[in-house]
């Protein structure tokens, strides 16, 4: 089955898909429908990485203009594709960061490595992929940190959302730590790895049907976190508690059990990017629209959450 969900993947054209418990349950509109001001192609790191093109450190920025900029929180958004496709500006993604920016969060949309082994045929090699990929998001965090008055960043309120192998890296970048996360993926040298979790103070995740890769990491954090998945999605299972990726209502019963804020919306009828039939070259208008309605219910999740100051 995970050559199936893996060829899948590959055919991707990345549309990150937000879904929900019922749509008529949502609510109807965004809450503020400001201008969005974007600048293209900046970068988070200006140190070279050895094996690690440039291009790999630029993100997109996203802005809601027509006010006075107090300090924002900050959504950092990560793309799918299974960490072998993908990038910052691939179809919906541009689209989940304007609508945030619409509604008072700044939001950069990110690029980070992608694999050069096989992670859409081996999942050791999709999780590897992911241990690497969070090493250029751990250098945005501190990129946006250092950075915080020049873009407005409230770096009290950054949040990190992401769809597919997006919404994974946001998963693994706060529950386990970097060591546990090293074990899992079998790397030799684990002496220089941190043993702490979430050091980076994140303050909430939203996971665009992604995964988690061990369900016992979630004790290591009281992070809230709102997952959204389709329940037909193939291609990242929702509900299968046999692993090697535990999806949306796998990690709800578990934050639930463990006291961590969460919210849960899955559009049954749907599966992966919330398409009907899963077409991997592109979704239509109605597909945006779960798109647009899930992402109202994100914002309400955040602006819920005690200290959102919203």
């Amino acid at each position: 089955m995970l050559k199936i969900i893996i060829w899948m993947l590959l055919l991707q054209v990345l549309h990150p898909a937000l879904s929900g418990q019922e749509a008529a349950k949502l609510s109807p509109a965004i809450h503020k429908d400001l201008p969005v001001a974007i600048r293209q192609n900046l970068s988070y790191n200006s140190i070279p990485v050895q094996g690690v093109h440039s291009r790999y450190h630029l993100f997109d920025w996203y802005e809601g203009g027509g006010e006075k900029r107090p300090l924002k929180p900050l959504v950092i958004l990560m793309h799918g594709g299974g960490f072998k496709l993908g990038n910052k500006a691939t179809d919906s993604t541009p689209f989940i960061a304007k609508a945030f920016a619409r509604n008072g969060y700044s939001c950069a949309s990110i690029n980070y490595r992608r694999s050069r082994k096989r992670p859409l045929a081996r999942f050791e090699d999709l999780a590897e992929g992911c241990f690497d990929a969070l090493e250029d998001l751990q250098l945005a965090i501190r990129y946006f940190k250092q950075n915080w008055q020049e873009y407005s960043i409230d770096t009290n309120r950054i949040i990190l959302a992401g769809n597919s192998a997006g919404g994974m890296m946001a998963l693994q970048a706060v529950y386990p730590s970097r060591y546990e996360l090293g074990l899992f993926t079998q790397k030799q040298q684990l002496s220089g790895l941190s043993k702490s979790c979430n050091p980076e103070n994140i303050f909430a995740i939203i996971n665009y049907w992604g995964a988690i890769y061990d369900t016992a990491w979630l004790k290591n954090s009281k992070v809230p976190i709102m997952t959204i998945h389709g329940g037909k999605d193939r291609v990242v299972p929702n509900a299968e508690n046999k692993g090697p990726l535990y999806g949306s209502e796998i990690i709800h019963r578990n934050a639930v059990l463990l006291g961590i804020p969460n919210q849960i919306l899955v559009y049954k009828e749907f599966g992966h990017e919330l398409h009907r039939h899963f077409n991997p070259l592109g979704a239509g208008g109605k597909a945006r629209r779960r798109w647009q309605e899930a992402t109202v219910q994100a914002i309400e999740f955040l602006n819920g959450l005690p200290g959102s100051a919203k």
